[in-house]
């Protein structure tokens, strides 16, 4: 009895031990370690830097999802939504119940409104004749964007700027109240395009100068101020770091106050022979240079909520070296081109038109022929400056007319006008 008791003890205590196993077996085997099934749907490109990314999707088996630190809820059937602010790329992740994660990098795209702007100085905005005037092309509905100046070319910043650099350098001046023109300007439904003269910065160059920091400035090979007929010491040196910084800082600023948009204008070495010119600090070359700062600025200056410009010389899509202006190159790193192809500004015989300056139809619709060519593929734009100013012939409204038709012809959309006294001729602008 003993004998059998100890085998039934033996056999009852096997039988515990495998269905303990049994157990333990089933309970791994239940733990889940599949991910939710997770798809989204490409969203809607924004209509500014500003407007948020809105990501739809279905998550299959999850409970969040969560871009950031932002996190939302599925619905029964796994569908969400969720609105982040604007950035090139986000990640969206999903997680079930038990921890499990699946993710998908979504690539955000901008869909830019088109422009039609005039450009208005700080003082033109602080006189109240130029500046109603130029609200009243905004009130007829003839244009739909103001381009208003931050930093001119004498390196002045037309408003009271919080940049240390603008202040201490003396360029911060109260010419105008940038947030009060912002809150007008928005409040007529108008976007503002801030123009900021990168290197052609006297004001700056000037108080570098002085002040222990040759470096800053664009030399001569005998090492002193390099001087043209924009002035004595007129050019920063666009390789130096806190010159860059300092312009990167100027548009940031303006993005924050509610600028649309900034346009470096002079983003280029100064025109002559490069023998002439030293850059302290240069590694590459001017082309490369100019170039490497649109790279540099440019994601900055979209985090604070603002597009960027760059306005480069006619001749820059063929003669890409003449001043450091490389277009498929500055392209990649703007979401504007805006070539300054003023019909007076051509030589006889330029894309085959005899007389550019008497033929503005022509030479506009040829030459931007080769802007959309240089810019294809980067996904820039090109919003081209237009000439509404007499040059050795007379402009009014038919010339400027025949620029706009020739834009619109090119397949180009957008335009910025030039006119250094903001004076335009609202006959040549058709209403919207």
């Amino acid at each position: 009895m003993v004998i059998a008791a100890g085998a039934v003890l033996a056999v009852v205590t096997a039988a515990l031990l495998a269905g303990f196993a049994l157990g333990r077996s089933a309970e791994v085997a239940a733990v889940d370690t599949v991910p939710p099934t997770l798809r989204v749907t490409p969203p809607e490109p924004a209509r500014s830097y500003r407007a948020p990314i809105v990501v739809r999707g279905n998550a299959v088996d999850a409970v969040a999802v969560s871009i950031g630190q932002t996190a939302v809820s599925t619905g029964p059937d796994g569908a969400f939504e969720i609105s982040v602010p604007w950035a090139p790329a986000v990640e969206v992740v999903a997680v079930d119940a038990a921890g499990n994660q699946s993710s998908i990098v979504v690539v955000a795209g901008v869909d830019l409104p088109r422009m039609r702007a005039v450009h208005v100085t700080a003082h033109a905005w602080s006189h109240e004749g130029l500046r109603e005037a130029v609200l009243d092309l905004a009130r007829e509905g003839r244009i739909d964007t103001v381009q208003l100046d931050i930093k001119d070319e004498d390196g002045v910043v037309g408003y009271d700027s919080q940049v240390p650099l603008a202040r201490e350098s003396g360029a911060a001046t109260a010419i105008y109240d940038a947030r009060a023109a912002l809150g007008q300007l928005h409040d007529m439904g108008l976007q503002v395009v801030g123009r900021i003269v990168a290197f052609r910065d006297p004001t700056l160059a000037d108080w570098a100068w002085h002040n222990g920091r040759p470096d800053w400035v664009v030399q001569n090979p005998s090492g002193q101020p390099y001087s043209s007929h924009y002035g004595p010491i007129a050019f920063t040196n666009f390789a130096n770091p806190q010159v860059r910084q300092y312009n990167i800082d100027l548009a940031v600023e303006a993005a924050q106050l509610g600028f649309d948009g900034v346009m470096f204008d002079y983003v280029r070495r100064p025109d002559g022979s490069l023998t002439s010119m030293n850059f302290a600090g240069l590694a590459d070359t001017p082309t490369e240079a100019v170039a490497a700062f649109l790279a540099q600025s440019r994601y900055p200056i979209h985090q604070a909520g603002a597009h960027v410009s760059a306005a480069v010389y006619g001749i820059a899509s063929t003669r890409p070296d003449e001043i450091a202006q490389n277009i498929p190159l500055m392209s990649r790193s703007v979401d504007f081109v805006a070539p300054m192809i003023y019909p007076s500004h051509w030589g006889p015989g330029e894309y085959g038109v005899s007389n550019p300056n008497a033929q503005p139809y022509d030479i506009i619709f040829r030459s931007l022929q080769d802007f959309r060519t240089a810019t294809a593929g980067t996904g820039a734009k090109v919003a081209p400056w237009l000439q509404d100013f007499s040059l050795g012939v007379t402009y009014g409204d038919a010339e400027l007319r025949a620029q706009i038709d020739a834009t619109r012809d090119a397949g180009i959309d957008s335009f910025f006008l030039w006119n250094a006294a903001t004076r335009y001729h609202g006959g040549g602008l058709q209403p919207a």
